[in-house]
C-alpha cells in the first residue's frame, strides 16, 4: 500500500476519489535505497487532495484533480539545501550533529540547538570548547547505548543507530506497529460549523491557527495551512529562540509572535488568542503543554470546536514517546540510515528530511479534512503524526537493491524575496495558490494578535 493509500484509508475517505490525483509521469529526483520520492509526493498529494475535497465543499463545485511538480515537490523537501540569504548558502547541522563511531557500533547526535550541545557534552564529560575530532576521539571508546542513555537522562537528543531489524523488535516500534498513519479522534459532539463564502484558491479562509511548532514538521503544516487561506499565528517563548534561517525557511504566509506563557501579562493575551482560535498545532513533546492547560481534551472544553493537530517524533505510546528527536534521529533509530548505508555498515541518509516534510503534509492533510467534518458533522477533533510511524511507513516500500531510481540533478524551483531565496509551494490542484500569500518575517517580529 502505497503512502498516499494509507494515509486516505487512515482518514476514513473514499479510496474511489483518489482517482482525481493524477500522475504527472515523471519521478520526483530524489534518489536511495528507500523510494523518498515517491514518499514525500504522496504525503504532499494527500495534503493537495484534502484540501481540493474542502474547496469544492465550500464553493459548491466539482472537485478539482491534483497533479503535482516533482520538481517543486523535490524542492520543497530539500528546502534547506536552495535557502539562501542575501545569496549566501547557510549551514544546515552544527558541528557535533551527526554520526559517530563508538567502540560497538554507532551513535545519531542531533546538536543543533545550544542548549542540546550543552547538554551532549555535560553528560560525556567534554569541556565546553569541544570539537569535532575531540568529539570524535572521546566517542571511539565509549559503549554506543550508554552514549544514549546518558545524553538522554542529561536532556540531549541522541540514539544509537539501529538496523531496520533490530527496530522491528524493539518495543516502541511493536507499540507503534498497528496505529494507522494519521490518528483521527473526535474529542466531544458539537454543532456543524457554518464557514463564508470563499474562492476555489482559499478552502481555509475565516479559519485561525495558532501554530505552536518548532523546527520543520509543525512549521511545515502550519505554512501549508496558511497557503490555503487560513490566518496562521506562530507562537513561540522568548526562551527558545528558533535558528534564524530555518524559521525563515518555513515561515512563508504566517505571522510569528512571542510569549511567555509563564508570565501573567502574555498568559492572557494567550488566552485572548485561544477564545476565537479554529486550530491549535502542537510539535512538543506529549504531555508538555498539559500544565498550560493545552492539553487536546482541555482545549476542546474551552474551545468547543477546535482541532488540535499534534506532531511528535516518537507518538505517544510506546517507552520512548516522550523522548526528544528530530528526522534525523528518527531515521537513525529506526534503520533507516543503515538501509541507505546500502548493507556496508556506515549509516547514510535520506536525500531529504522526509519523515519531517512527510509529517507535515499528512498534519495539514488532516486538519483539513476535520474542517469539512466539522461542515458536516461538527465535532472537535484529534488529529495526530508521528515521525517514527512514518520511518516504519517508509522502510516498508524500500526498493530491491539495484532498482533504477530517478536522476538527482534538477533545476529547484525557488524564489527570491528582500534577499531570501526560498522553495515556492509543491502542494497543488486546479485551481490552487502558486505562491504563498506573503513572504516569512523574523522570528518574533509580529504582534501577538490575529488579523482584523
Amino acid at each position: 500500500m502505497s503512502l498516499l493509500d494509507a494515509a486516505w484509508h487512515s482518514l476514513g475517505e473514499d479510496a474511489a476519489a483518489l482517482a482525481l490525483v493524477r500522475e504527472n509521469g515523471t519521478a520526483v529526483p530524489l534518489t536511495g535505497v528507500v523510494p523518498t520520492g515517491r514518499f514525500v509526493h504522496d504525503a504532499i498529494a494527500a495534503a493537495s487532495f484534502s484540501a481540493s475535497l474542502l474547496a469544492a465543499r465550500r464553493v459548491g463545485c466539482a472537485v478539482p484533480a491534483v497533479e503535482l511538480s516533482p520538481l517543486k515537490v523535490a524542492t520543497a523537501v530539500t528546502s534547506d539545501k536552495h535557502f539562501r540569504q542575501d545569496g549566501e548558502p547557510v549551514a544546515a547541522w552544527a558541528e557535533l550533529s551527526g554520526f559517530w563511531p563508538c567502540s560497538d557500533g554507532w551513535v545519531r547526535t542531533h546538536a543543533n540547538y545550544p542548549h542540546h550541545r550543552e547538554a551532549l557534552l555535560t553528560a560525556l564529560g567534554l569541556p565546553d570548547d569541544t570539537g569535532a575530532d575531540g568529539f570524535m576521539l572521546a566517542l571511539h571508546t565509549m559503549n554506543a547505548a550508554d552514549v544514549e542513555e546518558k545524553v538522554v537522562a542529561a536532556g540531549g537528543v541522541a540514539t544509537v543507530v539501529r538496523t531496520a531489524e533490530e527496530w522491528a523488535e524493539h518495543p516502541h516500534a511493536r507499540a507503534l506497529a498497528d496505529l494507522p498513519v494519521i490518528e483521527m479522534t473526535s474529542l466531544g459532539d458539537t454543532e456543524q460549523s457554518v464557514l463564508g463564502d470563499t474562492t476555489i484558491d482559499a478552502p481555509l479562509a475565516g479559519l485561525r491557527v495558532l501554530d505552536l511548532t518548532r523546527v520543520i514538521a509543525g512549521p511545515v503544516a502550519a505554512r501549508t495551512l496558511g497557503l490555503w487561506g487560513a490566518d496562521v499565528l506562530r507562537i513561540d517563548s522568548p526562551r527558545h529562540p528558533e535558528i534564524g534561517w530555518q524559521h525563515l525557511d518555513t515561515g512563508a504566509g504566517k505571522r510569528s509572535a512571542l510569549l511567555d506563557l509563564e508570565l501573567d501579562a502574555d498568559r492572557a493575551t494567550f488566552e485572548k488568542l485561544l477564545e476565537t482560535a479554529d486550530v491549535v498545532l502542537t510539535a512538543y513533546r506529549p504531555g508538555t503543554l498539559d500544565k498550560f492547560g493545552l492539553s487536546p481534551a482541555a482545549l476542546a472544553e474551552r474551545r468547543p470546536g477546535i482541532i488540535v493537530g499534534r506532531l511528535s517524533a516518537w507518538g505517544t505510546v510506546g517507552p520512548l514517546a516522550e523522548r526528544r528527536g528530530f528526522d534525523s534521529i528518527v531515521q537513525a533509530a529506526t534503520g533507516i540510515a543503515l538501509t541507505e548505508g546500502e548493507g556496508k555498515g556506515t549509516p547514510g541518509a535520506l536525500p531529504a528530511q522526509a519523515l519531517d516534510h512527510a509529517a507535515g503534509y499528512l498534519l495539514a492533510a488532516a486538519v483539513t479534512t476535520a474542517v469539512r467534518r466539522r461542515i458536516d458533522a461538527g465535532h472537535s477533533w484529534l488529529v495526530e503524526v508521528s515521525l517514527a510511524r512514518l520511518a516504519t511507513e517508509l522502510l516498508q516500500q524500500r526498493r530491491p537493491r539495484h532498482a533504477p531510481t530517478a536522476s538527482a540533478n534538477f533545476t529547484p524551483t525557488v524564489t527570491t524575496h528582500d534577499g531570501i531565496t526560498s522553495a515556492v509551494p509543491a502542494p497543488a490542484y486546479a485551481g490552487s495558490p502558486g505562491r504563498f500569500g506573503a513572504p516569512a518575517v523574523e522570528w518574533g517580529s509580529s504582534p501577538a494578535e490575529w488579523r482584523a
